[in-house]
């Protein structure tokens, strides 16, 4: 893991968004299920996935999702039931609730909360199935109050089996009883426009691959989406306090995601960086996914050398990391530094995949240096507000004539028109200008 200083490290990680070929392919397949529905899923999910469907079989049956509790461990069940209630837990304490203010001339204003009607999750397959994605999408979902909650996930994730067990063990738990075995781009799109066997969604999240995410990219707009997830990231600040086979631990538990994750550690301390490189390096040895880790280590990883702990957070806030960790002798000192992260990990016991998994917290969190201007998925992802204004005569009596004024300024005579119509026949004029 190469060791360098900040200035030699590029800060900003470009955003990538597919080759044009990649691009292409996901228009194609977008639009071929808009005008095919079921008939191009089928296609593409043999084409893709390997696997031959007919329309009956695209939802999973209730006999399936209890089958596959006979396929996991009971102690993988007590697992997602203990990190289940967390979520809720937390969650829980985000929900909103509807407000209205009765002014005393009469005036009401307020704003109504209502949840989506209908959402759809998507949890990937390929390289791993991901069960934790499934609670962490439909908990937020279900504590806002939306009614329909649709699952897809790849017909493979599971091998020979068919869909992953451990996947469905988990969208059981949670509560979802819609899931289709459909997955890539062509499980976006039929979400987005709907085909003959799956309704459309008002809003679709959850993470993917390149696919995945350009499609969700290309249907914005017909529905809404969480985000464009970027490959994963982790951001480790520490001092010469920090252990460095924690910091190494925690930096290989991002790298094992993908070839394209980020893990880097900022530090002011030459001897810690030192031993953090040489830790990586030996705990690569015996990790499963070494391949994958080594690829991202070397190609997006670095250990970043600064002059002091106030250049380390500035270094932090530039990257704006998906995950940070701070492993100081008093990481509570530097959260109010902290500007840009989706989230925030502090001491040395607070290890990523303690939020990936169980705290509570979502771990569905801005990628690609977007934490500068996003959050992590919450309730608020899950609902929408209408505003709300009910005037009284009073209270039209007394201000209409500055909202006349305002409209002129613009040039926009017919809304002024609108407001002076009821001045005049109120009798209290409506030229527009004057005292009121």
């Amino acid at each position: 893991m190469k060791v360098v200083s900040s200035k030699d490290f590029k800060l900003e990680r470009e955003v990538e968004y597919g080759t044009p070929e990649q691009n292409q392919a996901v228009k194609e397949i977008v639009f071929a299920i808009k005008k095919e529905g079921d008939t191009a899923l089928l296609r593409y999910t043999e084409q893709f996935d390997r696997v031959t469907l007919t329309p009956n079989q695209l939802r999973v049956t209730p006999e399936e999702l209890q089958a596959a509790y006979g396929r996991v461990e009971e102690s993988f069940v007590s697992a997602i039931q203990a990190a289940a209630a967390n979520i809720r837990a937390f969650h829980a304490r985000q929900k909103r609730n509807s407000w209205m203010d009765l002014q005393p001339d009469g005036t009401i204003l307020g704003q109504i909360i209502r949840p989506l009607k209908r959402v759809g999750v998507y949890v990937p397959g390929g390289k791993a199935a991901y069960p934790s994605s499934v609670l962490m999408n439909v908990i937020p979902a279900q504590i806002a109050g939306v009614p329909e909650i649709v699952m897809v996930t790849p017909p493979s994730t599971g091998g020979k089996e068919g869909i992953d067990p451990y996947i469905l063990v988990a969208a059981a738990e949670a509560g979802v009883n819609e899931i289709y075995r459909v997955g890539g781009a062509q499980a976006v799109a039929a979400l987005a426009f709907g085909t003959e066997s799956i309704a459309p969604v008002d809003k679709i999240c959850g993470p993917g691959n390149i696919y995945v995410a350009l499609a969700k990219r290309e249907v914005y707009g017909a529905v809404d989406i969480d985000s464009i997830a970027g490959p994963s990231e982790i951001v480790v600040l520490a001092d010469e306090t920090a252990e460095p086979a924690y910091v190494a631990a925690d930096l290989l538990s991002q790298a094992e995601h993908d070839e394209m994750a980020s893990a880097i550690l900022v530090t002011p301390s030459q001897s810690l960086a030192d031993s953090v490189a040489t830790e990586v390096e030996r705990q690569l040895q015996e990790l499963p996914r070494q391949a994958i880790a080594r690829s991202s280590v070397e190609n997006y990883g670095a250990i970043i050398v600064v002059e002091s702990m106030e250049e380390g957070i500035s270094v932090v806030n530039r990257l704006a990391p998906e995950h940070l960790e701070i492993v100081v002798e008093d990481p509570m000192g530097l959260v109010g530094s902290i500007e840009n992260a989706g989230a925030i990990f502090l001491g040395a016991y607070s290890s990523e995949p303690v939020g990936d998994y169980f705290a509570g917290p979502n771990h569905i969190i801005p990628t690609n240096g977007t934490a500068r201007f996003s959050s992590p998925v919450d309730v608020d992802d899950f609902i929408k507000k209408s505003s709300l204004i009910y005037y009284s005569k009073e209270a039209l009596l007394r201000d209409g004539k500055t909202i006349i004024e305002l409209a002129r300024r613009e040039g926009l005579e017919g809304h002024a028109r609108a407001i002076e119509i009821r001045l005049k026949n109120e009798g209290k004029g409506g030229d527009g200008y004057g005292e009121q």
